[in-house]
Formats: structure tokens, sequence, C-alpha cells
């Protein structure tokens, strides 16, 4: 299983979708109005002239956004391109990805993992704790597809959060956070297991994640579940805006 550069870019786009999108040139802006890089990059259509990047630099600082673009495997021009403008690289990124059947191997303990929509203020303030904030919690709000959050217990007491959301029969988890105090008791496997389950009640075939590849206890997580890497882009920004 693999996900090309556009099928990649669309799901993301379709289950954490940026506040706007403009074409300009070669390229397909993002306003992301604070929801983090995901939401504020810029991909590349096709190659691009140095006038071009330029004018979505512009664009860019227009909305208030440091010029940040995605880098997907198929950019390499454009990557040397940013690299010879003085463009570091920055929070280089996986994509895993299995189908949903190979999550529903074992049944999730009961009152265990919920799943409900709107979020509750528990996941508010569990998002909130890993830094997720207002703006995200706006790009949740803003998925057309069906979608839920998700909120895992331990214990009888909150333990996690995370949302989850369909696009073209995969679905996509985002924003997973596991309270500090209630890590290392395999939350994060079933939550995994929890998306999984949901995703077959939408009758999606796929479930797919993202994670920067600093993130090892994350990726670890992803492998020993037997997801595959179907994926991986990094980000480059301005040098000196950082």
């Amino acid at each position: 299983m693999t996900f090309d550069d556009r099928t990649l870019t669309a799901l993301i786009d379709g289950t954490w979708p940026a506040a706007g999108y403009r074409d300009l040139g070669p390229f397909t802006l993002r306003e992301g109005r604070g929801g983090g890089s995901r939401v504020s990059a810029a991909t590349a259509n096709g190659p691009a002239t140095e006038a071009e990047i330029g004018a979505a630099e512009a664009a860019m600082r227009d909305w208030g956004q440091t010029p940040i673009f995605m880098i997907r495997p198929g950019d390499a021009a454009l990557d040397a391109q940013l690299a010879a403008r003085g463009y570091e690289v920055f929070d280089p990124v996986n994509a895993w990805a299995c189908p949903v059947e190979r999550l529903m191997d074992r049944q999730i303990p009961r009152v265990m993992i919920f799943s409900v929509w709107e979020p509750l203020a528990i996941q508010r303030e569990i998002w909130a704790q890993g830094g997720i904030g207002p703006a995200r919690l706006a790009v949740m709000h803003r998925a057309r597809g069906p979608k839920t959050a998700l909120l895992a217990r331990f214990r009888d007491k909150p333990g996690g959060a995370a949302f989850v959301a369909v696009h073209d029969g995969v679905v996509m988890l985002h924003a997973l956070e596991i309270l500090p105090h209630q890590r290392k008791q395999g939350l994060g496997q079933w939550m995994m297991r929890g998306a999984a389950f949901w995703a077959a009640e939408q009758g999606a075939h796929t479930l797919a994640v993202v994670c920067t590849k600093a993130n090892t206890g994350a990726n670890a997580l992803y492998r020993s579940l037997g997801m595959d890497t179907v994926g991986a882009y990094h980000y480059r920004r301005p040098r000196q805006e950082t």
C-alpha cells in the first residue's frame, strides 16, 4: 500500500482542512489561521520558476503567514530551489496506513474508548494540555465529511483524545494526545483500534495517520500495530524567520 503525492495531500486536505485555498501559478496555497504547518503549507502542482516562488511567498505573507512549502517525493527540484533561497528543512513526516480490519482483531475493553461529536469539554482540555488549542479545534470543525472525537478512559479517569475524519474511503486520525500520567498504559493502541472500528462503521477501508519522524514513540506505536509506511514529506521555511 502506498499513497502518491496527490492522494496523500488530498487526504490531509479532506480531513484536516485549511481555512482557505488559492491556486497561484503552479502552487496551491493554504490559509492556516494559526492551525499549524499542515494547513498553512503551499504545495506544488508542477515545476516552478523563481518568479512563481516569489509570488507564492508574497501571497502567504499577505495572509500574515511565514512562507512554508510542503516537499513531497516528487518535489526534488522545488526542494533544491528553496534550499538555494535559504530555506531550511523542518518536521520531516512519515505517513502510516493499514486496512481497518488489521486493527479490528481485538475487542476494545468496555468503557475505554468513546466516540462523540462535538468534542466534550474534557477532550478540549486534554488537547489544550498538548498544545492543541482553538485554531486546531477550528480545523476539526471545518472537516465536512463524517468525523468524530475519540475519548479514552483508563481506571475510570480520562486518558486521551483524538480526532478522526473520513475522505474517499480512508479515515485519518489527527491530534492524538494522551495525558502524561496515563501514558504507558496502552491507550495509544486502543485509540487506534477505536478509530478502526469507527472507520468500519463509516464504510471506510483504510486507516491512516501522519506524524513527525522525530516522534519516535508514535512511530513505534504505528509500527507495532502492523501499519505500513505509505508516504513521507517535509517542510521548508525561511531560515532567518525561525
